[in-house]
């Protein structure tokens, strides 16, 4: 079995006061057949900190981005320019292959007031992500906290129907998870998925070759009470094999599939 963790955050030892010692969990992971975990940076100093763990382990596969969050705090406290230095710093490792991706990216209206001025801040700082993703032809990881359909049809305005989008731990209504398959995206199944319901109606109606497993580490454990590691992507694999009556092996190997269908240049 070969598993795919496609969104997880390697830079981050530890949060709320608990440690997680990187080394022993990427230990962990090799042991328990994960051969790829897709780390995403989500501002400057993380985007540097993802790079030299993907240089240290092979396992780890680095994706740049900047989060919503920290994008709206870099234009609204006047620092554009340290911004697109960032945005030329990603186009720099994608046109040298350093990276496998853009993320974690996208918009946020929980953390950020959804003012029209707000949106526009957002989506301008998104559209340049986008057309980086367009320009090298890579996948793209989606944050959507509160934006969800919004940031549907601002993927569809922007000419993103068919293109390597995935939507990191989707949250929104039925209707939008079909419009997402129905533009050619992919969605991921996090670990988390047997205790979240919401996660369990993912896996039962998107097709296979449309979705990837996550854990979004080291948040969203399915121990409440520990970190979260990628070898916990097993708990997704085995989640929708129950859901959609498979073999596991057999829901593994797709999912490795659409990973390097998606990742592998």
């Amino acid at each position: 079995m070969m598993l795919v963790d496609v969104h997880a955050h390697m830079d981050i030892d530890g949060f709320i006061g608990k440690k997680l010692d990187i080394d022993q969990a990427i230990t962990k992971c090799i042991k328990s057949d994960v051969v790829a975990i897709v780390s995403q940076g989500v501002n400057i100093e993380s985007n540097r900190d993802v790079l030299k763990l993907a240089q240290k382990h092979k396992i780890i596969k680095p994706a740049l981005g900047i989060y919503p969050v920290h994008c709206f705090e870099m234009i609204s406290q006047g620092k554009e320019k340290e911004f697109n230095l960032e945005i030329e710093f990603i186009d720099q490792q994608l046109k040298n292959k350093k990276i496998v991706a853009i993320g974690e990216v996208g918009l946020d209206y929980k953390e950020i007031e959804p003012t029209d001025e707000n949106k526009k801040i957002l989506k301008d700082c998104l559209k340049k992500f986008l057309d980086l993703a367009k320009k090298y032809d890579v996948p793209i990881i989606l944050h959507s906290r509160g934006a969800e359909l919004d940031l549907i049809e601002f993927l569809e305005q922007e000419g993103m129907k068919n293109r390597r989008v995935i939507m990191h731990c989707f949250s929104g209504r039925k209707h939008l998870v079909q419009r997402i398959i129905d533009n050619g995206w992919f969605l991921t199944v996090p670990a988390i998925v047997a205790r979240l319901e919401h996660f369990q109606y993912i896996a039962r109606d998107a097709p296979l070759n449309q979705l990837l497993t996550e854990t979004d580490s080291p948040m969203l454990s399915p121990d409440s009470n520990t970190l979260n590691d990628p070898s916990n992507v097993i708990f997704a694999i085995k989640k929708i094999a129950e859901i959609k009556k498979m073999d596991e092996n057999e829901v593994a190997n797709i999912i490795y599939n659409n990973y390097q269908r998606l990742f592998q240049q």
